[in-house]
Order: C-alpha cells, then structure tokens, then sequence
C-alpha cells in the first residue's frame, strides 16, 4: 500500500506544475484586475504566449528564461512556484494517504489493507478520504497564492479568500455525511468562529497592526485546523505569531525595518497553519503528556 500512496503523491505533484502555472498568473493578474480569461502575453512586447512555451518549469528552461519574441528576462519565480506546488501537492497527497486518520483513527492505507474491508460498502469512507485530500490540495493551492499576493501588494483579496469558506464547508460536509461524524464538522466550525473572533479583537484592540484580510483568512484556517484537531489548532494559531514575531525581530537587528514598519502577516499565518496541519496534533498530545506526567 506504501506504493499507492507514492503512486498517488506523484500523479498529484504532476498535477500540482499544472496548478502552479495557474496560481503565477492569478498572482499577477488578480491584484491588477485583469481578467484570468484573456490569453497570455509577455508583459513586454505583448506576443502571444505559445502553448509550448508555457509547459511548467521547462518551458521557462527551454527559453532559458527570456521572451522567445523580445528576449525580455522571464522573472525565475514563475518556475519556482510550479515546482513548488508540485512538492506541496505531492507532500499534501501522502500525507492524505498514508499520514491522515480519517474515519475510525486509521489512515486511508491502513484501511485499504484492513481484511475487514468491504468493496461494496467502504467506498463511501474511501471518497471521504479523497474529499479530505482534494480540500487540503485546495488550500495548499490558495496559500502559495495568497503568499504571493500579500508579499507583493500586502493584501488578501476577498476574490480569494471569501470563496474558500464555501469550498471547505462544502467539502468537510459531504465528508461529515459520508461518515457520520457530524463533530468533526462542529468542531471545524468552532474553530472557524474561534480564530476569526480572536482576530478581529487583535484588529480592533490596535488599528493598522493587522489587515482585515488577516482577519477573514483567520477564519478559513481555523476550519482546516479545527477539523484536524484541538492540538492542531491551538499550535497552528500559536506558531504563526511565533514565526512572525522572529522574522520581526530579526529585521529589526538586522536594521531592515522599524517598529512602524509594515510587515504582511499573511505569510506567517499560512505558514503556522501547515505547521499545525502536519505536528499539531503530535506537539499538542506532548504538551499535554508534559504536564499529566508532571
């Protein structure tokens, strides 16, 4: 079973190149309002952009990364995102696969393998799964995004950003119906109300030291977390401050910003969920054993 969840991270990491060359242009073209429709073209000299040309990653290797009209340099970040979302939707895959503990605290490979396995029946927990893997693959997605946008432009659109309440809450429900555990469901929803209140405080207590796009994100990961888990929220919320209070500090020695100095926080947000996706639930069970063994 090992080899089906290799299997699955590769054919998800070759799906991901294709998704990453998408996310560079609603990047770029989002925050200038144009249209995600309209055909792509060098930014230079306004040649149409051929098919060929735009293959993830090699396209801008066989190019070698100039405008195959005006030779106009292509910014090398274009193929670092498709890779890196290639990675993110392999890593996002396995751990769906061979790392999640979905329905009855057994991941997906161990219920595959389980004798007890019914053909008939069971299917409807192993689409419960893939829902679970396709929801994570999707905010894998608007977080290297989003990354992208608030590093560029300090904001968080709501184009972006509101549409993913719908898409987790669609998801997590048909998983919660699927399987019967409405809680998961509550609990994803409290974590929702949880994060996004304590945002909004944070945002109401000091103007300007955090954007309401923070606050609205705040929302979205609190549903991906809390249905993971207690642990994993209260570690993803916590480590997004710390991650963001080091980078602040750390420029502040380093003589690169001020204590005015707007720094995006979406980044660190993001960056504390998936760390909270992946070791929450572990760090959260230590801390607790920590203090019980005390």
């Amino acid at each position: 079973m090992t080899s089906l969840a290799l299997f699955l991270a590769v054919v998800a990491g070759i799906f991901g190149l294709l998704i990453g060359s998408f996310l560079n242009v609603v990047a770029y073209r989002v925050p200038a309002r144009i249209s995600l429709m309209r055909e792509s073209r060098c930014p230079h000299c306004d040649a149409a952009i051929k098919p060929w040309h735009n293959v993830p990653v090699f396209g801008w290797i066989a190019l070698r990364g100039k405008c195959a009209n005006c030779k106009a340099p292509i910014s090398p970040r274009y193929p670092i995102v498709e890779a890196l979302t290639g990675l993110a939707f392999a890593v996002v895959t396995w751990w769906g696969v061979a790392v999640y503990r979905g329905p009855g605290g057994e991941t997906l490979v161990t219920h595959l393998a389980s004798p007890q396995w019914d053909g008939v029946v069971e299917p409807a927990r192993v689409w419960a799964y893939a829902l679970v893997i396709v929801a994570f693959l999707y905010f894998a997605a608007i977080s290297i995004v989003l990354t992208l946008i608030d590093l560029d432009t300090h904001r968080l659109p709501n184009s972006i950003v509101l549409p993913s309440y719908l898409v987790a809450g669609i998801l997590f429900t048909i998983v919660a119906w699927l399987t019967d555990e409405w809680d998961l469901l509550l609990r994803a929803g409290i974590g929702m109300a949880v994060l996004y209140v304590f945002y909004f405080l944070l945002r109401s207590v000091r103007r300007g030291g955090m954007g309401g796009g923070d606050v609205k994100l705040a929302g979205v990961i609190g549903i991906y977390l809390g249905w993971l888990g207690w642990g994993a929220l209260a570690v993803g919320a916590f480590a997004a401050f710390l991650y963001g209070g080091v980078f602040g500090i750390a420029l502040l020695l380093l003589r690169r910003a001020g204590r005015k100095t707007a720094i995006p926080f979406g980044p660190w947000m993001i960056l504390g969920a998936w760390t909270g996706v992946f070791a929450g639930e572990a760090v959260g069970r230590w801390y607790v054993n920590l203090f019980v063994g005390a």
